[in-house]
């Protein structure tokens, strides 16, 4: 059997076994096995326990939990609100109203999330009730808080990028870099276009008012405090090369930490919360990432990952080429497999061939994170869409018809950055080095 028709009978086994029901990470741990059982017997299996502690033994991977302790510390202690209350003074006398906050806050919350899912929940629940109670257009409400959840993964820090980099050796700093202008950017092509269509529509959307005077637009400002300190103090850390992503996640748990006690109700029922559900969330990514390095090695020792590398260069694509297959790849991909699926499933085989394209790794990182960002809302996997239709308890097709333009504005941006790549960039070029 040829490598290419090994790999399509690697994914036909993954695929058939995600539709079964399985769980992600065993649908990637099978076949993995069974590929290694295949090509080596049981001898192969003797190299997994070396391959586990060298894999896992990885500083940029204990980032994960603590960026997720941070962002649960903040959601449970209610500082969600604070940045959405605040915000909404800010931002609601744009025509579009709270659904300008409603992208505004996501984008903010992202900042301190790291996750997609999380970021459309927690400003979802927020806003939801009063978007409902105010008569705002629905699909457009559900579509907003669904495709700006997906923020979450774009603007740093992010768990997708985290995991990149880690499969790909490439410096996390600097991917959480790169993806702070294409986060600016999408955010703005979010607002701009809910701008225009609640300029020609306006009855999708009731006109708000902003601060009647100096008072309230001091009370709004003040909302904003905790996240300018818990962001400033991570991503500061991190740009001026004062701090590994590591070490900056820890500054932002403890900046959390001390912000929440002061300003959120944050006691020790809150932390306890918490920190239970970093570990539950961090015990699934991390299991996730695990048997991904099983896969990897698996592929490695059939050959696989070469074979499929020659052959492709073999084709003689063009660069352009080359990235529009990888469009349709993930595209299909995007509609069946949940985020971290598709970057630990793919990344080991296609990064060979990115560096024989000579394709620079932190600007593909962020092209990687957006097809993913697609997926978040793309019908049937789209964990977004299923996130908000939840909290609302309305129909899932008005989320899914709500997330239409923002699918096209997500395409926008890609094709912004295969023709400037510069926006990626150009911050981490920037930006001082590491320690």
């Amino acid at each position: 059997m040829t490598p290419t028709l090994e790999i399509l009978l690697v994914m036909a086994i993954f695929l058939g076994l995600l539709a079964a029901g399985m769980a992600v990470p065993f649908a990637i741990g099978v076949p993995a096995i069974v590929y290694l059982l295949v090509h080596g017997g049981v001898p192969a299996l003797r190299g997994i326990g070396l391959m586990s502690w060298g894999s896992m033994n990885s500083f940029s991977l204990t980032a994960i939990p603590l960026f997720i302790l941070m962002a649960e510390i903040m959601q449970h202690s209610g500082l969600s609100f604070r940045i959405y209350r605040g915000l909404s003074k800010l931002v609601c006398v744009i025509p579009g109203g709270l659904l300008q906050t409603n992208v505004a806050g996501c984008a903010l919350f992202a900042a301190i999330s790291g996750s997609s899912v999380a970021t459309a929940a927690a400003i979802g629940t927020v806003a939801l009730p009063q978007l409902l109670q105010r008569g705002y257009h629905r699909p457009l409400a559900a579509g907003t808080l669904a495709a700006g959840g997906t923020l979450g993964i774009l603007i740093p820090p992010s768990i997708a990028m985290i995991v990149y980099g880690t499969f790909t050796e490439t410096s996390v700093s600097q991917l959480f870099m790169a993806g702070v202008v294409p986060g600016l950017v999408l955010t703005a092509l979010f607002m701009g276009y809910v701008l225009v269509h609640a300029l020609l529509k306006p009855e999708i959307a009731p006109r708000e008012k902003g601060p009647r005077n100096l008072a309230e637009l001091g009370t709004a400002l003040a909302d904003l405090v905790p996240f300018v300190i818990v962001v400033g103090g991570t991503m500061g850390s991190l740009y001026f090369g004062w701090a590994t992503p590591t070490e900056a996640a820890a500054v932002g748990c403890l900046a959390a930490f001390v912000v929440s006690a002061i300003w959120g109700r944050m006691g020790w029922t809150q932390l306890k919360t918490a920190m239970s559900s970093s570990v539950m969330i961090s015990g699934n990514i991390l299991l996730i990432v695990y048997v991904a390095f099983v896969f990897s090695y698996a592929i490695s020792v059939a050959g696989v990952g070469e074979s499929l590398t020659n052959w492709l260069v073999e084709l003689n694509l063009s660069r352009l080429e080359f990235f529009f297959a990888l469009f349709i790849l993930y595209t299909i991909l995007g509609c069946l497999v949940e985020s971290l699926g598709m970057i630990v499933i793919t990344v080991p085989l296609l990064y060979p061939v990115l560096l024989k394209y000579g394709i620079d790794p932190v600007w593909f990182g962020i092209i990687l994170v957006l097809f993913i960002e697609l997926g978040q809302i793309s019908p049937p996997i789209g964990i977004n869409l299923f996130v908000i239709q939840s909290i609302w308890e309305g129909k899932l097709s008005e989320v899914v018809w709500g997330t239409i333009p923002f699918h096209l504005l997500m395409f926008v941006l890609l094709i912004m950055l295969v023709i400037w790549p510069e926006i990626a960039l150009w911050l981490p070029h920037h930006m001082s080095p590491s320690r």
